[in-house]
């Protein structure tokens, strides 16, 4: 652990130049302290390291020294795949491989180049969760990782919306979406999707499966998705919108409400635009469209606005009783 420590500092030095002891320690995820005893470990192994003193001070290499240490390990080049979620590599343990892949590579890079990769890290950031919604916890998502990186058997506790289940699967992929981790598993009879933050246990068994010829881990999340999507959405609602509920339409229901929107007709004398907005259930249905409040009019089917009808005026009632209370 020390020596990829000491690598990581040599590597930060010789691709950033003079840094400061806090910013090597903030870097290393170490204390100030272990930063100068490493730095005297370099420098009592031939390594070139030089201390400037003063309030523009730090520590940098000897002008032209140069490491060729660069070469990627197996677990640094696997990493790789999440160079732009950092936070993802953390939850599934890689971030000390990534940080190390990372400064190997800007070492390798040609002189302006690395440079100019650091530029874009420092101008662009992925930030993988949903707004106003913090992922679920997902206890067992370093097992169900291991069993992916090796090809191994996995047992787990999953708790469905039918009830609690056991099950052996072959995990064929992880996925990250809106936050929230994905396992993609050969169930024996089919691939199915397990959301990690479910499982209530998981053990990672020694024996090995085979994967299925040609299977395509992006393919099949994307029919997946597709399919949950026309699952889910399985009814239509005509709507009356105003142009402000038109801009408010794609923030409320997304994609849907995007579609909507797109699809709508020529505008009225007040601005106003019929269109159809595809719906899951009627009771989902009604909140997400009071939540558009009067910038929107249900005209159809018939118990979906009577639904939201009899909602409005119970609201209305008990304010009422409220305010002469």
């Amino acid at each position: 652990m020390r020596a990829d420590r000491l690598l990581s500092l040599l590597l930060l030095l010789q691709n950033r130049g003079r840094m400061t002891a806090p910013e090597l320690a903030a870097e290393l995820d170490v204390c100030v302290r272990t930063v100068y005893r490493d730095v005297e470990a370099l420098s009592a192994s031939g390594v070139p390291v030089y201390a400037d003193r003063g309030p523009v001070g730090g520590y940098c290499l000897m002008d032209g020294y140069r490491t060729r240490l660069t070469g990627l390990t197996s677990d640094e080049a696997e990493s790789l795949h999440f160079a732009g979620m950092p936070a993802a590599a953390a939850e599934l343990g890689l971030a000390a491989d990534l940080t190390t892949a990372r400064l190997k590579l800007e070492a390798a890079l040609p002189d302006g180049l690395g440079e100019r990769t650091r530029r874009v890290q420092e101008r662009f950031h992925l930030d993988a969760p949903a707004w106003f919604r913090d992922a679920d916890p997902a206890p067992y998502l370093a097992e169900v990782a291991g069993a992916v990186w090796r090809q191994r058997l996995l047992r787990v506790h999953y708790r469905s919306w039918r009830g609690d289940v056991h099950r052996r699967l072959g995990p064929l992929g992880v996925v990250l979406k809106g936050g929230n981790w994905y396992l993609v598993a050969d169930a024996g009879e089919s691939v199915r999707t397990y959301r990690v933050s479910r499982m209530l246990a998981a053990q990672v068994l020694e024996e090995s499966f085979e994967r299925p010829t040609g299977f395509d881990l992006a393919a099949y999340w994307q029919e997946s998705a597709r399919r949950m999507e026309a699952g889910v959405l399985r009814g239509e609602a005509r709507l009356r919108v105003s142009p402000r509920g038109a801009r408010l339409l794609p923030v409320q229901c997304g994609a849907a409400g995007t579609e909507a929107v797109r699809a709508a007709g020529p505008p009225d004398a007040e601005g106003w635009v019929e269109t159809v907005l595809r719906v899951e259930s009627l009771p989902v249905a009604v909140g997400d469209l009071l939540r558009l409040g009067l910038e929107v009019e249900v005209l159809g089917p018939p118990e979906l606005r009577a639904e939201v009808a009899r909602t409005v005026t119970g609201l209305a009632q008990r304010y009422q009783g409220a305010a002469r209370a």
